[in-house]
């Protein structure tokens, strides 16, 4: 289902002083294999110096890994354990031993030291490296860190091989999307930016495409006879869908993963005949993100999260205050959440629909109606895939750079809340805990665009610790009550 994420080959080398034995770390490394079980692959080249770190690099490459754990079994010789890092191409976590049985004599290692100066070489060498909360365990906390490691190197892995693919520039009066893509090179991410005019020459080309026929009768699937109001539609969406499928295919160029941004009005559904965002939210489900709006980070920020979650997320506007009718009818007395701690997600039509409410169909795009067809007998603004947002644990989060060239993101966990919304689009009630205090102190103050990204579960702590490994050194999150933001007033 999700070719368009990593999967990662783990290996763990294990590094030693050559003053302390020898023996502690590989016993110790052979008890993390054992506790880990299957997929973690056990390299037998123990480091003790810069030539051991060369022999276990070649060895841990054959062997397929792109994802290393260092071990530090006793205090672990400097210069050596951070070179593993500095010349291995993938993501890298540090982590050490706990004192095992209590000989304290030729048993001692002294790990929680040699974590201090490893962590001190790999800042003087200005190496990224995952090092969890407290690197200093047993063999079966070690295999527990290192379960948690996964989805973070799969996200690494996946930016650093990641293109984005772009159809348009950005909308007019819609400086929501413009940002500068300085900080996409920084990450290692590539871009490729193209015209409408050129997606629209490939659409055309693929007229009458012999696949057609049986996205057609996919997405009849997928949308059942409750959800398929425009069948005479489909076939039009499914041509776009090849379109996108095979330029990614066609375009990947020397990376392995795809993303896009595209332009999705005012042009696009009077040319091409339809409004994207049910195609969009097809290929959202698969892993490869179509954010709307050429919202180059937006696209960025979805395939993190389809990375660390091996499921489908979406894009969302932070669209509109909840109405206290309906918060006092819904919400007040049945969930723990203030008015100002809900908001309402929203766009077009664009999230998957296995994250929607049963009811969910393809309608018609009303602002779009209004503005292009005057409010008539939608046709080319048909395409949207509507309806409430599923009730879900979510994490609302975004990586973006600034006008400054200045990468930051945020992180902030909540749910979807099981009330139903009464409006049009696809749309959910979002509850974040002190989400207005969020909304004016991180938001507004740090100026992040109203685009959102939605994983689809309680992943805040992977999602905080990839954007640390990235570089990320602003990362905002919704602060509890009685912790102040930098620029919240004491005195309110």
């Amino acid at each position: 289902m999700f070719s368009n994420v990593p999967e990662v080959k783990l290996g763990i080398i294990a590094v030693s002083r050559d003053c302390f034995p020898i023996s502690l770390s590989k016993a110790r490394r052979e008890a993390i294999v054992k506790a880990y079980g299957k997929g973690l692959y056990e390299c037998p080249v123990t480091v003790e110096n810069e030539t051991d770190a060369l022999k276990a690099l070649d060895d841990v490459t054959k062997a397929g890994c792109n994802a290393l754990v260092v071990f530090l079994g006793n205090f672990g010789p400097e210069t050596p354990e951070t070179l593993i890092a500095q010349k291995f191409c993938g993501p890298v976590m540090y982590t050490s031993a706990a004192e095992g049985d209590g000989d304290l004599i030729n048993g001692r290692g002294d790990a929680y030291c040699g974590m201090l100066n490893c962590s001190y070489n790999l800042g003087m060498r200005h190496i990224s490296a995952y090092i969890p909360d407290y690197p200093c365990v047993t063999a079966s906390e070690a295999a527990a860190q290192i379960r948690e490691f996964v989805p973070i190197a799969r996200a690494v892995i996946g930016v650093k091989n990641l293109k984005i693919i772009t159809f348009g520039p950005r909308p007019q009066d819609f400086f929501a999307c413009n940002a500068p893509i300085k900080g996409l090179y920084e990450l290692g991410v590539e871009i490729e930016e193209n015209s409408e005019l050129d997606l629209l020459v490939s659409y055309k080309e693929h007229a009458g495409d012999k696949r057609i026929d049986s996205v057609v009768a996919d997405m009849a699937k997928e949308l059942g006879m409750s959800g398929n109001n425009y069948p005479e539609l489909l076939p039009r969406m499914a041509q776009f869908e090849l379109t996108l499928m095979d330029w990614a295919e066609g375009h990947k160029g020397a990376r392995k993963y795809v993303a896009f941004a595209d332009k999705c009005w005012p042009a696009f559904p009077k040319q091409f005949g339809f409004e994207p965002c049910y195609v969009n939210s097809r290929l959202a489900s698969r892993g490869i993100p179509v954010s709307c709006e050429v919202d180059i980070y937006g696209a960025l920020s979805e395939y993190i999260g389809s990375c660390v979650t091996e499921d489908a997320v979406t894009l969302l506007d932070i669209n509109n205050s909840v109405p206290a009718s309906l918060y006092e009818k819904e919400i007040k007395g049945k969930y723990q959440y203030k008015l100002t701690d809900t908001f309402m997600g929203f766009h077009c039509g664009n999230t998957p629909s296995c994250k929607m409410c049963s009811d969910r169909a393809v309608k018609y795009q009303l602002i779009q109606n209004r503005l292009l067809e005057n409010g008539g007998t939608p046709d080319f603004t048909r395409g949207t895939l509507e309806g409430d947002i599923a009730a879900s644990k979510i994490t609302f989060y975004r990586l973006q750079c600034d006008s400054e060239g200045v990468l930051r993101s945020y992180v902030a966990q909540g749910e979807v809340l099981p009330v139903r919304t009464g409006s049009f689009g696809g749309i959910g009630v979002f509850a974040i805990p002190e989400m207005g205090r969020f909304y004016r102190y991180a938001l507004i103050q740090n100026r992040f665009p109203h685009h959102g990204a939605v994983a689809f579960s309680h992943c805040g702590k992977t999602l905080f610790e990839v954007m640390k490994y990235l570089g990320i050194k602003n990362i905002d999150y919704n602060r509890p009550a009685g912790t102040l933001y930098c620029t919240e007033n004491p005195f309110s």
